[in-house]
């Protein structure tokens, strides 16, 4: 069960429709007897469905004046259920980016009553008019649509292409309930920005990806989330369809209802449109529409510039589902969605307290603990757990792009958690444990200030003493090319640590450097346990652990541990172990070399410096 304070999810959506919304109700046009089938009215054998007018009022987009309650509050203090589930993992695999823009495309065609998206970076390109395209289609076939950007991720002055969208509920069908039968409640494409530019904090956003459709109905529901935004840098492929070999490479979970879970009250389909609906109440919000008041469409009757969006959308559409390769992909999508599935138990976990949170750098802790169903509160709990259980030997292996080991003051400035402190006692404590981290380098890294960050302060605290990375620390000629620091006996047996092994993405036989080996942009982020771990949006940098809200699901099991634990071996395949010969061998190639990532990589020193003397490591 899911519960906020004791309630369950059956009280809770009574809750929601009452104290949350109070007793404002969203207003049907009246239809006189024999006018059914006029526009906005229903037809003739539509039928009135309480399921789907209190998941109608549910949905429905409510100004910040209208709540009674705070939904981050709510979502703190819920209980979250552990679900059973059918999981699978799309991979970062040129062909895994291909069928992950398949599988959302496909889910939003074939959704038969909601679909609720959110991305932080949601592009005007190709993958992003498209997804645009079929949720319109999907509007007019009577699917309520809800889909929510982030104002900076996706930052522009106008959104014509989501106001676009919203035309679509013109010319929307009716909603069908569980049995097919059509209701009288009409379709809408409702657009959010979230924190909007007008109700502006820069720290607080949303780096959510997730895409659920028909998540009140359990057996239909489907759920994916993980790193990828809707651009087709995450999906391979060019603006033109042509592919990309520098596209990101990423990682998702897709999730529904298991066979076990058939008597679940509240399944994770469930559990993922609570959470949408909460975040898409956050005060900081603002809904946009196609007219400058909030009137009704007047049939045929809005602005070119929607035309053309809608046009461009459905154009874009056409010209994905006509790509060789998404065509073959999109064919076997049944057999995608309904077979080779891993049966797990799975926990959802979100950052929504990060939007509210007060004196987020000096009451960390404090900050944490005020909600137990954090990603960091719950990762301590499972560590702590297995550790409980008797669980000393193993590997734990994490992707991330830009991971950090946080390190945090209180007010006074005293240092209240060092987690490189913390893991390096962990390790010693338990010397059958290992940990293995995956990470970017200078070479396929997209933000160089949190790589000066990884290679500065992340690595060198995990792995050297603190006089050895003073050196490193000095600059370029007296650190990284003096071969009395980096090939003296220390140096090599500091950085061979027995438990300790970070490998960052790329080789010297990258075509940056002359080579024929495309790397790509590291972007996954995944965490492996014995049995548990945890995939998401999250980084684990400052900013996704203080700023951002992310989620993601902590999974249970042996099989879909398998799987990452390949993946992640692949990766590996493609790094170099940090402080080893050839590693230094690629940062020097890429100093030396015409590329644009030569003249940061050479700077790499002077940029964490500055960073750290600014005090800005916590924006990282």
């Amino acid at each position: 069960m899911l519960y906020f304070r004791n309630i369950n999810i059956a009280v809770l959506v009574a809750v929601l429709l009452t104290s949350l919304y109070g007793c404002a109700s969203v207003e049907q046009q009246q239809c006189p007897a024999g006018t059914l089938n006029m526009p906005n009215c229903p037809p003739a054998d539509a039928v009135v469905d309480k399921t789907i007018d209190d998941l109608y009022e549910l949905r429905t987009w409510r100004e910040q004046s209208e709540l009674t309650i705070d939904p981050v509050k709510l979502a703190e203090e819920a209980k979250v259920p552990i679900n059973s589930v059918r999981a699978k993992v799309i991979g970062p695999a040129y062909e895994d980016a291909l069928t992950s823009l398949a599988a959302k495309t496909w889910m939003i065609e074939n959704a038969q009553h909601t679909i609720d998206a959110t991305y932080y970076i949601f592009k005007r390109d190709l993958a992003g008019y498209a997804v645009l395209g079929a949720m319109c289609n999907a509007v007019k076939r009577g699917v309520d649509v809800r889909i929510m950007v982030d104002s900076l991720g996706s930052m522009h002055p106008g959104h014509s292409e989501l106001r676009a969208l919203e035309t679509c509920a013109e010319s929307a069908g009716f909603m069908r309930n569980d049995k097919g039968q059509l209701t009288t409640k009409k379709a809408r494409a409702q657009v959010v920005i979230f924190n909007a530019i007008t109700k502006f904090n820069f720290n607080r956003r949303s780096h959510d990806k997730l895409l659920i459709v028909d998540g009140a109905f359990a057996d239909k529901a489907k759920v994916i989330t993980g790193g990828r935004n809707i651009s087709v840098d995450y999906y391979g492929i060019n603006d033109d369809g042509t592919k990309d070999p520098n596209a990101f490479r990423d990682l998702e979970i897709f999730l529904r209802r298991d066979a076990d879970g058939s008597s679940e009250d509240h399944t994770v389909g469930d559990v993922g449109e609570i959470y949408y609906t909460l975040l898409f109440l956050y005060k900081g919000n603002r809904r946009i529409w196609p007219y400058e008041a909030n009137d009704e469409f007047d049939e045929g009757k809005y602005d070119d510039i929607y035309i053309y969006e809608r046009k461009k959308a459905q154009d874009n559409l056409a010209l994905l589902k006509s790509l060789p390769g998404i065509k073959e992909i999109m064919a076997g999508m049944p057999h995608f969605m309904n077979d080779d599935f891993r049966e797990t138990k799975v926990r959802f976990a979100h950052q929504l307290s990060n939007l509210t949170s007060s004196k987020v750098t000096t009451n960390v802790l404090e900050n944490v603990e005020s909600n137990p169903n954090s990603i960091l509160y719950l990762m301590d709990k499972v560590t702590k757990q297995r550790l409980d259980e008797g669980v000393t030997s193993g590997t734990i292996r994490i992707v991330s792009p830009y991971l950090f080991s946080g390190e945090y003051k209180n007010e006074e400035g005293e240092v209240v958690y060092d987690g490189a402190k913390n893991t390096l006692e962990l390790l010693q404590d338990n010397p059958g444990i290992k940990l293995e981290i995956i990470t970017n380098s200078v070479l396929t890294s997209d933000n160089f200030f949190t790589q000066s960050m990884i290679d500065m302060e992340m690595a060198p605290r995990l792995l050297l003493t603190p006089e050895l990375r003073e050196e490193w620390l000095s600059n370029s000629e007296e650190g990284e090319f003096n071969p009395a620091l980096v090939e003296s006996e220390e140096w090599k047996k500091l950085i061979n640590h027995p438990q300790i092994f970070i490998y960052e993405t790329g080789g010297i036989d990258s075509v940056e450097l002359g080579g024929d080996v495309h790397y790509g942009k590291l972007h996954a982020k995944f965490i492996v346990g014995d049995q548990v771990g945890f995939i998401g949006t999250s980084n684990f940098d400052y900013r996704s652990n203080l700023y951002n809200n992310e989620l993601g699901f902590f999974y249970h099991s042996d099989v879909l541990r398998d799987d990452l634990v390949g993946i992640f071996e692949q990766l590996k395949s493609t790094s170099l172990r940090w402080g080893t010969p050839e590693w230094l061998e690629m940062r020097r190639k890429v100093m030396d070399s015409d590329s644009k990532k030569a003249g940061p990589a050479r700077k790499q020193r002077g940029t964490y410096k500055t960073i750290r003397a600014l005090g800005l490591e916590y924006l990282m």
